[in-house]
């Protein structure tokens, strides 16, 4: 089965035809609640939309492809909603946790909710902050929900200023109406950290130290595994219940 339809550079392969262990490309999703990033995840790397999700645990989605022709593995992390209180921002552990782990990030509001717009700047604070001025991850930023017009409350022209300020790439999509929109975001994203060169183990000693320590730290919680059977599973469940509905009519 193809991953990506009508796109080349992106493919799934099996492990068979490869002996020697893939590059691990690790992105973390972040944004506020509601603002459809599980549904973004998981309409990249299944195509399917899936409407009703559980409340988001923070669960780690992996696939192996090929990127430019390179076989890698895709690990996206999937984040608990960050929300904006009277006292300030409340940002949930495993957010801060995921940034660090991850190579990239993809921030996400959703046009229909200014208040995830808010959001958006002291969240890339935080990035900045968690990489270091030298070492600021790769960003993007999307903006969710642009089939929703009449719920608009976040101007089209909003989301590119704010992009050009943090100095970061803008995509308004729609994970519901347009799969072709979420994969490109993703998929130009995927192929910016596969150009970039892999760590070698004698400039990289000191960073490979950092790393190893910040696994065993036991503030990092462990990352789920891949819960992609219960997706089909519930993908399932959501067809069937609208069959029963159409029936029922």
């Amino acid at each position: 089965m193809r991953l990506i339809q009508n796109m080349t550079t992106i493919a799934e392969y099996t492990a068979a035809e490869c002996s020697v262990p893939n590059r691990v490309l690790k992105i973390a999703v972040i944004g506020g609640s509601g603002v459809g990033k599980t549904a973004l995840v998981v309409r990249f790397l299944t195509r399917r939309f899936i409407g009703d999700y559980e409340r988001n645990a923070g669960n780690l989605y992996s696939r192996e492809v090929q990127v430019d022709g390179e076989p890698v593995t895709i690990q996206v992390q999937d984040t608990p909603g960050t929300e904006m209180t009277d006292n300030g921002m409340s940002l949930p552990d495993h957010v801060t946790c995921s940034i660090q782990w991850a190579d990239a990030v993809v921030l996400v509001y959703s046009v229909t909710d200014r208040r995830s717009f808010d959001l958006i700047d002291q969240l890339h604070q935080l990035v900045v902050r968690s990489g270091g001025a030298a070492n600021v991850p790769p960003v993007i930023l999307l903006a969710n929900k642009a089939d929703l017009l009449h719920l608009r409350r976040v101007d089209s022209q909003q989301g590119p200023s704010l992009a050009g300020t943090l100095g970061c790439s803008f995509y308004e999509v729609s994970a519901s109406e347009d799969y072709n929109q979420v994969h490109g975001a993703f998929h130009r994203l995927c192929c910016q950290l596969a150009k970039q060169p892999p760590p070698t183990s004698g400039s990289s000693q000191t960073s490979a130290s950092a790393a190893t320590e910040k696994r065993r730290s036991p503030l990092i919680p462990r990352p789920k595994s891949p819960n992609m059977q219960d997706l089909k599973r519930r993908f399932k469940q959501a067809l069937s219940a609208k069959v029963r509905t159409v029936t029922s009519v």
